[in-house]
């Protein structure tokens, strides 16, 4: 299997409390980021690291997302949709949603991360492992967030949003890759938070780690976003 292959499910169904008021009518993928919606950017880096198949998992505000990008032809990329619904399904619940379009074995990438990371390599790593799934993870010491992953010897012994330990040092990237089988069990049309499905697996031993070096960058928050503004024109800047 090449991972140039796999679809990218891009999660990005969230109401995005923390950038209110300006995410109550824009959703989060088209907040303006240097001069562009920030899917724009994000969609750039995919498309240059040889991703070309993207399945947006949206709710709050999708279809506004489906009339700016469409089908993704002009971008060089093969988009389709998968909408919550009615109710929110939360980040696990919306990639259950989705696998009809994911098929066996997809990348996982949250609608708010940029992560300038070789995805083909994360690609191969989690392949190589015959593993249910693989999160990539950074050393991060509190310092961009909550540190929340315990990683030794190359291992994930913990990964936990809410009870920390002191040895968690590491915190979820925000790729991970996983095979359909790792969604098996857990309800369908329900809201299922991706964390819980992700603490499954390290109990399984299901889940492989892989730790990246690059920092990351997100528009989760007030803060993160004028980051990744700044970045990005200083980019823009140097490139001219």
């Amino acid at each position: 299997m090449n991972p140039a292959d796999l679809p990218v499910a891009v999660i990005a169904g969230g109401l995005a409390t923390r950038l209110r008021p300006i995410t109550e009518k824009v959703p989060k993928l088209l907040i303006e980021v240097a001069g562009e919606p920030f899917f724009s950017h994000q969609l750039r880096l995919l498309k240059n690291a040889g991703l070309t198949r993207i399945v947006l998992c949206v709710g709050h505000l999708g279809e506004m997302i489906a009339a700016e990008y469409g089908d993704g032809r002009k971008w060089g990329v093969h988009i389709t949709y998968s909408f919550d619904g009615p109710k929110l399904l939360g980040t696990g619940g919306a990639l259950i949603r989705a696998l009809p379009l994911l098929g066996d074995a997809f990348y996982v990438l949250y609608g708010d991360s940029y992560l300038p990371v070789d995805y083909l390599e994360v690609g191969r790593a989690f392949l190589a492992t015959g593993k249910a799934g693989l999160m990539t993870v950074y050393e991060n010491h509190g310092r961009f967030d909550a540190s929340n992953v315990w990683f030794a010897g190359g291992q994930i012994k913990v990964y936990d949003k809410q009870s920390k330990v002191p040895e968690m040092h590491y915190i979820d990237y925000g790729l991970g890759l996983l095979h359909a089988c790792a969604l098996d069990g857990w309800p369908r049309d329900e809201a299922v938070d991706l964390a819980a499905v992700y603490g499954r697996l390290v109990a399984n031993r299901e889940l492989a780690g892989y730790e990246v070096k690059q920092r990351f960058y997100e528009i989760g928050s007030p803060t993160g976003l004028q980051e990744l503004d700044a970045l990005l024109r200083a980019k823009r800047t140097d490139a001219s």
